[in-house]
């Protein structure tokens, strides 16, 4: 099933854990709605801007698969409002900035972000319908989330050496 131009169903259900377990990680109705949203709203625009394909790592979970991998049962991925992706040869960073600054959001978390190494780790963004997007920005480093992106020289779009 097409979600939008760039994006299947499949990206988002396939699971490592779900097939390891067993486990059906198919979303209802509701669910493909969100995730319609969260590609319209958040990844098209960032496939246009950045003009490349975005990697998927995590899309809809099902409660199952989400607690095989011990995150709350409240996560935005049980309901398809959140996707966990990188695009490949793009640093995650210049992404997340990106994304602050240009599309409406409910949480952008730049995850595992390390200076040394723009392709490590990638972004988490969620996106809610009803219009009560936070707009909140974090970074986490694996133990502790931090307010906020890494302070870097960002301008015009654009990361500046």
């Amino acid at each position: 099933m097409q979600l939008s131009k760039h994006f299947k169903l499949s990206e988002f259900t396939k699971s490592q854990i779900a097939a390891r377990h067993g486990l059906k990680n198919l979303p209802g109705s509701g669910e493909i709605k969100n995730l319609e949203n969260v590609c319209y709203e958040i990844l098209e625009p960032v496939r246009a801007k950045f003009d490349r394909p975005i990697l998927i790592t995590s899309g809809f979970r099902s409660l199952e698969v989400n607690r095989k991998l011990g995150s709350s049962d409240s996560s935005q991925h049980c309901k398809g409002q959140a996707v966990d992706f990188e695009i490949p040869g793009v640093a995650n960073i210049k992404v997340a900035y990106w994304l602050q600054a240009n599309v409406d959001f409910d949480q952008c978390i730049l995850e595992y972000h390390q200076p040394d190494d723009d392709q490590h780790g990638w972004i988490h963004v969620s996106y809610n319908e009803k219009g009560a997007n936070r707009k909140k920005v974090l970074t986490f480093d694996g133990k502790t989330y931090r307010d906020g992106l890494p302070d870097i020289k960002y301008q015009q779009g654009e990361i500046i050496n």
